[in-house]
């Protein structure tokens, strides 16, 4: 089978139906584009499926249906890169990230904030803007009309757990709704107050060390992460009369207390220990001290560890009228929104470009580097290191010239003034145009252009420098001789692939295989392999063996539409799993009662590829018997 240009083929498939304005919606399941067009006289189905990559072209459900197989989400995601019909979900089939242990955590932030970052940047150029009107006596920082405004402006930063758990939720394929309350619960008003009180708190008995959640990041997204688990576990093992109240019921009940007891304790401590050991050099190594400080103050706001440092920034304040703690954090802040202003400058990519703008202006002018870091440095990795380059060399300086804050204010160009009253004032200067000049000078130089192709495509921030996606190749199976079973995955009557009730399994066409008319509703792996396909909807499920042999498990004919009512899936994209492990959960008396068959597909999808494959066309099969055996 030759290689297949899924952009083009995307292209070519929109053409022939008659371009966008004849496409009512756009959808996709396990093997099939789903288009509700308009009017069907004006696509020329002959022409579509003779397009390379194309099965066949049924009509079916008031639907338009474009068979492609295994490759349908490449083509559903190329689709909407040149239209407005799809939705994000085609992100949930994307390949997970490769790379080392820190690049996949940087890609994994990324994407999570990728939906936020525009209003994120609104913000904060709202708070520069609202920063500078105070400064030169525009507005009246006591005035309501200022409450009104910062209110508007601070709500995305204060709230940001609200709005990670929903792009988490979607990311990690948990409730959102679920997520979102766990997210709530952290930053409840009387939770908030209990973090601000220094009085003991206890949670039935176990002592919880409290900190303040709002801003925070890692928190709700290991939380979420968590959730997850949690939810798959009680899926399987809850009955499903109850099972859709007693899982949020219960993820609820467990997640919340869970993080308040672990994660706080854990940042909390981490943070005051870094803290003491990072006061204790100012004392002998004013220099190191600031490098760290400078250098580390956006990981550690990353982490959420900065919470630490602002009781004893304010204690400084306090009782000696000045914080040495706060001093580097101008050519840290400063450092990071230089970075983005290169990459304003240096990205070919339109769409990076539009983001790094507001998001440099709202850096330097009031110190919010948030937009910058996850909208653009931090999703292409070089820029956010050269900050932190920026924010070692500058922060030393500065701290080497005794500099110290004298409020508690944002490390911006607005905030200068609290800067220039302690230590050596052209030390300060000195090392913030350093740490500027360096951040923007090494990222100008060195940092990933990006092509324009990426931001032509329709690329939206943020990603990486790799964002374009390449075409699929399809698996050649080495010839190895011997035989693969693929077992049953559920207990049931076999029935001939011809005569399942859909003409496009039946045809043969997407592989040989068998239908299963199911005696229950525990859908298990019918091979041992990795998960490469999981459909949201719960109904449909890829599996790959490490001999090569590729098995869709299909729950029902055309299930699709039910839109995930009725299943609970057992397992996601990328997981490993051993023949019999659980797949999915299916209420089949519902699938029933809607009116469709329930009948559960299993078919070799790499049929042509092999030597043969030979399936069960009759009889009563039981779970885990032989249902397909095939020769590699």
């Amino acid at each position: 089978m030759a290689s297949v240009d899924y952009r083009s083929l995307a292209g070519d498939i929109l053409q022939g139906v008659g371009g966008e304005k004849n496409i009512v919606s756009a959808a996709h399941c396990a093997t099939r584009l789903r288009l509700k067009l308009r009017d069907e006289t004006k696509a020329d189905t002959a022409a579509v499926e003779k397009l390379p990559g194309v099965i066949t072209v049924m009509k079916a459900g008031g639907q338009y249906q474009v068979v492609i197989g295994d490759n349908v989400p490449t083509v559903y995601a190329e689709l909407g890169k040149i239209t407005k019909l799809t939705d994000d979900s085609a992100a949930d089939e994307e390949p997970a990230p490769k790379g080392n242990l820190l690049s996949r955590f940087i890609d994994l932030i990324s994407s999570i904030f990728s939906p936020v970052i525009w209003p994120l940047a609104a913000a904060g150029l709202l708070k520069a803007f609202l920063s500078l009107a105070i400064q030169l006596g525009w507005l009246d920082p006591t005035s309501q009309t200022n409450v009104i405004l910062a209110a508007t402006a601070d709500a995305l930063f204060y709230f940001l757990p609200l709005f990670l758990a929903v792009t988490a939720a979607k990311k990690f394929r948990t409730n959102q709704f679920t997520s979102m309350a766990i997210a709530g619960a952290l930053v409840y008003p009387s939770i908030v107050a209990l973090a601000a009180k220094p009085d003991a708190v206890s949670f039935a008995g176990i002592p919880v060390v409290m900190m303040n959640y709002t801003s925070s990041v890692i928190p709700i997204l290991v939380a979420v992460w968590l959730q997850g688990y949690l939810e798959r576990f009680l899926t399987r093992v809850l009955p499903s009369a109850i099972r859709n109240f007693t899982t949020p019921l219960l993820t609820l009940l467990v997640m919340v207390p869970l993080v308040l007891i672990t994660v706080g304790p854990v940042t909390t401590f981490a943070a005051k220990g870094l803290s003491a050991g990072i006061g204790a050099a100012f004392t002998f190594a004013p220099w190191l001290a600031g490098a760290i400080m400078g250098g580390f103050w956006q990981v550690f706001v990353l982490f959420g560890l900065h919470w630490g440092f602002v009781p004893g920034m304010l204690n400084e304040i306090a009782t000696s009228g000045h914080s040495l703690l706060f001093g580097p954090l101008l050519p840290a802040v400063l450092a990071q929104a230089a970075a983005t202003l290169a990459v304003m400058f240096r990205t070919h990519n339109k769409a990076r470009r539009a983001v790094a703008g507001p998001a440099a202006l709202s850096g330097f002018l009031a110190g919010i580097t948030e937009p910058g870091i996850y909208g653009v440095n931090l999703p292409l990795k070089k820029p956010f290191y050269f900050g932190i380059a920026g924010g070692v060399v500058g922060g030393a300086i500065v701290a080497a010239g005794g500099t110290g804050a004298t409020s508690f204010v944002f490390p911006s160009l607005l905030g200068l003034p609290a800067f220039t009253s302690v230590g050596n004032i052209a030390l300060l200067f000195l090392g913030t145009g350093v740490a500027v000049a360096l951040a923007f000078t090494l990222t100008f130089l060195f940092g990933p252009r990006e092509a324009e192709a990426a931001a032509d495509a329709g690329t939206s921030v943020p990603g990486t420098s790799g964002d374009k996606q390449a075409a699929a190749e399809p698996v050649q199976v080495s010839a190895v001789p011997g035989t693969v079973e693929v077992l049953a995955p559920v207990t049931g009557e076999a029935v001939a692939l011809a005569d399942v009730q859909d003409k496009v399994f039946a045809s043969g066409a997407m592989g040989k295989g068998l239908g299963i008319v199911p005696a229950d509703g525990r859908i298990h792996a019918p091979i041992t392999g990795t998960i490469k396909a999981a459909m949201k909807t719960g109904h449909a499920f890829g599996i790959k063996s490490d001999d090569g042999v590729e098995v869709l498990v299909h729950i029902g004919i055309d299930t699709v539409q039910l839109q995930g009512r009725g299943f609970e899936a057992a397992v996601t994209r990328g997981q490993q799993v051993r023949a019999g492990d659980l797949l999915a959960v299916v209420d089949l008396s519902l699938v029933a009662e809607a009116g469709y068959d329930t009948t559960t597909l299993v078919m070799v999808t790499n049929t042509a590829q092999l030597q043969n494959v030979d399936p069960v066309t009759e009889g009563k099969l039981a779970l885990g018997d032989a249902a397909i055996t095939v020769q590699i």
